[in-house]
């Protein structure tokens, strides 16, 4: 056997776990019949049915059909999201949402990884979103980052650091592109010139 080969069978799964195993079963039959299920078309409903295993959901929250958490007790949402159609929370540490955030269709979210150079061992750490951003369509959202108040990241992007706020991000791995309110700041910047003299 190759001596860099890390042997699997002696990977820690982490102590994660808050809740018992026949709790999780519980949920997973919840989540099938009334989150991941695409025939049940009701976002209330879907709220609901998440609230009752934890969830901390702020009205106004719309959640789309075919949704995906997998532990509904580590997840805080602020007012008025939209959650879209096939998001996938993979929340074995907190998910925190702020409010007036959007999570577009097919993207993931995850707060676990592994230690890679000797163990494989579980690592989670807890990821941040911050009010009024806007995470489009199939990025990657991975452990520990924080991603600042008012931020956009682009389609398909993969965010793997902490992101500041107001701007405008994309690629893999996500790179600054632009600040989001750059044509109002300098409206506002010219307006206050004009005022000063």
């Amino acid at each position: 056997m190759n001596k860099n080969i890390i042997d699997l069978s002696k990977a820690s799964p982490g102590n994660f776990r808050v809740r018992p195993k026949w709790f999780e079963g519980i949920w997973m039959i919840f989540e099938f019949l009334f989150i991941t299920n695409p025939l049940q078309f009701s976002s209330k409903l879907r709220v609901v049915v998440l609230r009752l295993f934890g969830a901390k959901i702020a009205h106004g929250v719309i959640m789309r059909s075919r949704v995906r958490v997998r532990f509904p007790w580590n997840l805080k949402i602020g007012e008025n999201c939209w959650i879209g159609e096939g998001v996938w929370i993979s929340n074995k540490d907190l998910v925190e949402i702020g409010d007036n955030v959007v999570i577009s269709q097919e993207t993931f979210i995850t707060t676990g990884s592994h230690e890679v150079n000797k163990t494989m061992d579980t690592i989670v750490k807890p990821v941040i979103i911050k009010g009024g951003s806007w995470i489009t369509s199939r990025c990657i959202i991975l452990q520990g980052v924080e991603i600042g108040v008012n931020s956009v990241i682009t389609p398909g992007s993969v965010v793997n650091r902490s992101l500041k706020g107001n701007e405008i991000y994309g690629g893999n791995p996500v790179k600054f592109i632009k600040k989001r309110f750059e044509e109002e700041e300098k409206y506002e910047q010219k307006k206050e010139n004009y005022i000063c003299h």
